[in-house]
């Protein structure tokens, strides 16, 4: 990405406009500026500069951003001017990214651009979806409920995701455990063994000899295997992120037995409860699937919602293409169905996703509660085989003295 400096009239009111954008080309500063009825008059690419960065001033994290949504609310509910407000915040912010941000935000507003044009310049703090529901809000004049539905939406969102990361983090505890006693034993252990079982000279059991290699290929060679862990990575990343992979991919872990169908119901949660929020707040049914489509998070279900988008402009219904993919389960193929043809879509939504709020709660005790014996059955089996591999020697020998 290029940062462009722009001047520009306004269409309407002849208004002469400065400001700065980013944005990968020229042509792209052209489409924004035509988008939002601006004549272009001179763009040039703003030099770059140099910059340090603190520690600790990172990218946005959602908790900041809602934060500062509901402080946003509350001021302008009580009746704030919009950059007066908006100085506050970025006077009281604890995150440095989001100070600077908000500080430019006010400048851009001072401008003479819209709030929602300000915040469409800084997509990293604020995606799509929050620019086009403030949009929404400034269009209708109930920026204040928007903002506080946004704000719901953000949290329940990352509420979602907390979940999702905290059924996973259990497992990767577990399986980083195993592989470091068990690299533990194979480089430090079994050497040892090994050196007893040499001065004696006797024939070694079957899996005493698998033990013992292992941990000569391991003390041996393992520059090699964390190359090959190394090469193995890259090259499945390399491969996920091209549109193929990544379908593929994805469509594999909405099919794995366990995860699957936890991943399946939260994305279901987080594709329902973001297009209600956006139909709810007045964003049109086009603007609202592509921007659900792009916060979607799996390749499979994005295809699936820009189908049914495609099926909107078409004149036909959301449903229809949503149960092609065969992602959705039929009770919400069904309730989006009765919401399309009832006009309350948007509500429908909405109970679809707290629905599957709980679901994916529930989803998440399952395989909690399925993961804790299996892992600790594969780590005893794992451990102990290794020991009583290395012990199979020692009865031989005590049997062979009696």
């Amino acid at each position: 990405m290029a940062v462009f400096e722009y001047t520009a009239k306004n269409t309407t009111s002849g208004q002469i406009m400065k400001g700065t954008i980013d944005v990968p080309s020229k042509d792209d500063v052209m489409a924004y500026l035509k988008k939002n009825r601006l004549l272009l008059v001179t763009v040039r690419e703003q030099p770059k500069q140099l910059t340090f960065k603190m520690p600790g001033s990172g990218g946005v994290k959602t908790r900041d951003l809602v934060i500062f949504t509901r402080q946003f609310a509350t001021m302008i509910n009580a009746g704030l001017p919009l950059v007066q407000s908006l100085t506050i915040l970025a006077q009281q912010t604890e995150n440095k990214a989001l100070k600077e941000i908000v500080k430019q935000v006010v400048y851009d507003v001072e401008a003479g651009n819209t709030l929602a044009d300000a915040f469409r310049k800084h997509p990293k703090a604020f995606p799509d979806l929050y620019v086009n529901m403030v949009a929404a809000g400034e269009a209708g004049g109930i920026l204040d409920t928007i903002l506080l539905r946004l704000a719901t939406f953000l949290e329940k969102s990352d509420a979602l995701v907390r979940k999702v990361k905290g059924a996973m983090v259990y497992p990767a505890v577990i399986v980083s455990v195993a592989v470091i006693a068990i690299a533990v034993l194979l480089i430090f252990v079994i050497p040892t063994f090994e050196s007893m079982f040499a001065s004696v000279n006797m024939e070694l059991p079957m899996p005493t000899q698998i033990v013992i290699g292992a941990s000569k290929i391991l003390t041996s060679w393992w520059w090699a295997i964390i190359l090959g862990f190394a090469a193995v990575a890259f090259a499945g990343r390399s491969y996920y992120m091209t549109p193929d992979g990544r379908k593929q991919i994805d469509g594999a872990m909405l099919k794995s037995p366990v995860i699957g169908d936890l991943l399946r119901k939260s994305a279901v949660s987080r594709f329902t409860r973001t297009l209600g929020t956006l139909i709810s707040s007045g964003v049109s049914i086009l603007d609202g699937l592509e921007i659900t489509a792009k916060t979607a998070g799996n390749r499979v279900i994005h295809d699936a919602v820009m189908q049914s988008r495609a099926s909107i402009a078409g004149g036909e219904t959301i449903a229809g293409p949503l149960q092609t993919s065969g992602v959705f389960p039929p009770m919400v193929i069904s309730m989006i169905a009765v919401g399309e043809q009832t006009g309350g879509l948007d509500e429908m939504l909405s109970k679809i996703a707290d629905f599957y709020d709980a679901e994916v709660d529930v989803a998440v005790s399952a395989l909690l509660s399925l993961m804790e014996p299996i892992m600790i059955v594969v780590l005893g089996v794992v451990v102990g085989g290794m020991v009583v591999a290395m012990y199979l020697p020692i009865f031989d020998m005590v049997n062979a003295v009696q």
